[in-house]
């Protein structure tokens, strides 16, 4: 499978203080740019919105503090990968949800860190949310 490479690099930090700090200021910046939910336009799906205030509630489900900071330094990349890339992702139908489709798009850094962002779509009515970004294994 192809993977976008992605220019901008992994969020520095070791704990999630520090790391959760520059992702949140990244993610106002996009917020401020509407008056409802935050979004970015995906290249790969016609300029379709991505909204992003799912991922926040799935990283804060997660229970240990290492998962959530490997997964937020990735954030940054993940944002471009959704908003450039037009890289085909694995589709495939969510088990649980009948309704749902889910897509997974890989990416890699400019330092050869494979990576993969997740991205769930409602069947009806097509609206897209970014669920997770995490690292991945080759």
């Amino acid at each position: 499978m192809k993977a976008y490479t992605t220019k901008s690099k992994v969020l520095s930090g070791t704990d999630f203080k520090e790391v959760h700090k520059k992702a949140r200021i990244i993610y106002k910046d996009i917020k401020k740019k509407t008056k409802r939910k935050p979004y970015v336009r995906s290249a790969y799906f016609k300029k379709e919105k991505i909204f992003l205030d799912l991922f926040w509630s799935h990283l804060y489900d997660k229970k240990s503090q290492w998962d959530r900071t490997r997964r937020t330094k990735y954030f940054e990349c993940g944002l471009e990968l959704i908003q450039n890339s037009r890289v085909k992702p694995t589709s495939k139908e969510n088990p649980n949800k009948k309704s749902e489709t889910l897509h997974r798009f890989l990416g890699m850094t400019p330092d050869k860190k494979l990576f993969a962002v997740q991205i769930k779509e409602n069947v009806q009515n097509k609206n897209k949310w970014l669920i997770s970004i995490f690292p991945k294994k080759y």
